[in-house]
């Protein structure tokens, strides 16, 4: 299991919808589904925000979640309500808490590869399209559920466009956070 830095954990944050104003404060201790978006124009980041908000709000048990964003508090303002409007969302345009996540850059198959492709016919099919990028549009996405400094589960992409079943994550989540029986 990972810990979470103190140092990340009080690192301030702005963005959308927050409630604290360190990342500590903003979790407490309260299980989270931490969200890292490529860019905003990017159809994966678009449509994993819309299915993640569509998850959420059937199902009164899906965890808590946040959402982060290499761009600026104004720029998620204006964003976000397009896809899920009561999103949680961090402004990460220096890309503190990414890098803090391990997460890196793309590569080119990672971004253009037949598997991408496939995931674009996907998510074109649900009505979302290619955007103009803000932020680094070769930075990999990233999920993890935490509570406090812990992070329990983590979902490594293959590529940009894989992503889990939203609608089913919270059971699979859920059984992260229960004791691992000792032999």
């Amino acid at each position: 299991m990972k810990i979470i830095p103190d140092t990340v954990l009080d690192l301030p944050i702005d963005g959308v919808n927050l409630r604290g104003a360190t990342l500590r404060q903003e979790l407490g201790n309260e299980p989270t589904l931490l969200v890292f978006v490529r860019h905003f124009g990017c159809i994966f980041c678009r449509e994993m925000i819309a299915d993640i908000g569509n998850a959420a709000q059937k199902n009164p048990a899906y965890p808590s979640v946040l959402f982060f964003f290499q761009g600026t508090a104004a720029q998620g303002k204006e964003f976000f309500p397009r896809f899920w409007k009561d999103a949680r969302a961090v402004a990460d345009l220096p890309k503190n808490f990414y890098n803090a996540f391990g997460l890196e850059n793309g590569s080119l198959s990672q971004m253009f590869g037949p598997e991408v492709w496939a995931c674009g016919i996907r998510a074109a099919a649900k009505g979302h399209f290619i955007g103009a990028p803000v932020g680094d549009p070769w930075t990999m996405p990233g999920l993890f559920y935490v509570q406090g400094n812990r992070v329990h589960w983590s979902h490594h992409f293959r590529h940009a466009g894989d992503h889990p079943d939203f609608e089913t994550l919270p059971e699979k989540l859920a059984a992260s956070l229960q004791p691992v029986p000792s032999l």
